[in-house]
């Protein structure tokens, strides 16, 4: 009994040290994000006064540091050539402090600038420190602009700053701003642009739903002048768009109207995409609406007649291929093995004879189908005949004759 009280004092002593100790070794709290070296107010001997001043440098204070700030570019440039990224950087920090007393344009020119070198050169954390600035800088432009005019140059000067870190987001925000601008001072031109660069930022982040209302305004600012430089543009942008988000409807509107402009521009080469792609989207529409399947056949049949016209014959057995598996989707067997011994013909004719292989089998399989086992045995052989040549899927038509009931050869 003494003995196991004697244990019990011992753990109790035990775990009160141990709570004891573990409450005095607290662990130390984690290192801070490192400060951001373009905030830093330490004294400059570039610059006339105390960075803390916040009184603005006069006109030849700010002449005199320009230059000097355009030697600090030069050799950080120089640097950077060098090999000595690190200095590089510590050198154009300096110069980014410094610019800000030129006014927020310059800084974020500069800002700008060097960001586009930091994002190539993979220095992350600078392009942290750039963004946190230009936000900073954005952040106080939209105070000031509620009690003065908007400063496009700025705003501009803020979208490409952006646009050179890849924040296509801000980006968006920065150009949005000269957007309402221009609106509201009825510059088209300018208008158009800046649609442009907006839209052109929405692609290039795969932004289809935000692309497609922009290039609808600049299809709309196109044709309502007259002049319809660039519609054809505009509306290729609009199909790409439209057949990303799956806007079928919308895409045969636009489909339809580039068609009618390169038939009438006799652009024919053009036409047997196109119609593939009409096809398509009447194909899409067809499972709810099977009436606008009759859509489909039918251009799917022009997108091979012309194909086969302009001796497009990649293109040409595309569409019959296509067709033939919309026929196959409807049960029409019959018009399937027409459509697919033409589909022969042509790609032999190309001499593309992976696509004849793929159309023997296509053949098999659709007397397989009606149980035409004969048939299917003369398709499948032809297959094999070309597997052979090409070296490729023998042992695939060996299995399929061998699949064959024998009886019923």
């Amino acid at each position: 009994m003494l003995q196991r009280l004697i244990v019990i004092v011992i753990a109790s002593i035990f775990f009160s040290s141990s709570l004891t100790l573990a409450q005095s070794q607290k662990p130390k709290p984690p290192d801070k994000f490192p400060p951001n070296p373009l905030e830093f107010t330490t004294p400059d001997p570039l610059l006339p006064r105390s960075p803390k001043d916040k009184k603005p440098l006069s006109p030849e204070e700010q002449q005199n540091l320009e230059p000097a700030l355009d030697e600090l570019n030069q050799e950080a440039a120089a640097k950077l050539q060098a090999g000595d990224q690190v200095g590089a950087f510590e050198i154009w920090n300096r110069e980014l402090r410094l610019r800000r007393f030129l006014g927020s344009l310059a800084e974020v020119q500069a800002l700008s600038r060097v960001g586009a070198i930091a994002w190539n050169r993979n220095e992350r954390q600078e392009v942290i420190y750039i963004s946190q600035r230009l936000q900073a800088i954005q952040k106080q432009t939209q105070q000031q602009k509620k009690s003065s005019e908007i400063d496009l140059e700025l705003w501009r000067s803020l979208g490409q700053a952006y646009q050179n870190l890849r924040s296509p987001k801000p980006a968006v925000e920065a150009y949005n701003q000269v957007l309402l601008a221009v609106r509201q001072q009825k510059d088209t031109a300018a208008l158009v642009e800046t649609l442009k660069t907006i839209g052109e930022l929405h692609l290039s982040w795969f932004d289809y739903r935000q692309a497609a209302p922009i290039y609808e305004e600049l299809l709309s600012l196109d044709t309502s002048q007259g002049e319809s430089a660039n519609e054809v543009t505009y509306l290729q942008k609009l199909a790409e768009i439209y057949e990303q988000t799956e806007q079928h409807q919308q895409s045969l509107n636009v489909l339809n109207k580039l068609a009618e402009i390169y038939t009438n521009e006799n652009n024919l080469i053009k036409i047997p995409e196109l119609k593939l792609a009409i096809a398509s989207d009447y194909e899409s529409l067809g499972k709810t609406d099977p009436n606008l399947l009759l859509e489909a056949f039918k251009n799917y049949q022009e997108a091979y007649t012309t194909a086969w016209q302009l001796q497009e014959y990649v293109r040409a057995g595309e569409a019959l291929q296509k067709l033939i598996a919309l026929y196959r989707s409807q049960g029409q067997i019959d018009e399937a093995l027409e459509a697919s011994q033409i589909l022969i013909d042509t790609q032999t004719q190309a001499a593309n004879f992976y696509t004849v292989m793929q159309a023997y089998d296509q053949i098999g399989q659709l007397y397989l189908e009606r149980k035409e086992y004969p048939q299917a045995l003369t398709a499948f052989q032809k297959g094999l005949e070309l597997a052979q040549q090409l070296k490729h899927q023998e042992a695939y038509f060996t299995e399929q004759i061998k699949k064959l009931p024998k009886a019923n050869l």
